[in-house]
């Protein structure tokens, strides 16, 4: 697949997962990773960035009896733009489509 579909839609992809709940780094890595062919490490940067742009904040959890786990969530504008993000995404798929069935 190309490289530029995938980096496209990766940030998408995580705000969408941290709509639904709290997930952690390695979980969001693995998860992805099962669906989208992306590379060790793609992942972190990405939420690095969520982090420092106000999307997310992040809490430590000892809930797995390991060591501490760093939770992501999403913050009141993340989810503000993954609504935002996530409606011109669909409808440009939606053109899209169309355009490749015509």
């Amino acid at each position: 697949m190309n490289i530029q579909y995938k980096k496209g839609v990766l940030e998408l992809c995580v705000l969408s997962l941290l709509a639904k709940r709290d997930w952690y780094g390695y979980e969001i890595s693995e998860y992805l990773s099962r669906r989208i062919d992306i590379a060790d490490g793609t992942v972190y940067p990405l939420l690095r960035k969520l982090k420092s742009d106000g999307l997310v904040t992040t809490y430590l959890s000892e809930e797995s009896g390991g060591p501490p786990r760093k939770y992501y969530s999403l913050t009141a504008t993340g989810r503000e733009t993954y609504l935002s993000d996530r409606a011109d995404y669909m409808n440009f798929a939606a053109t899209v489509q169309t355009i490749l069935e015509e």
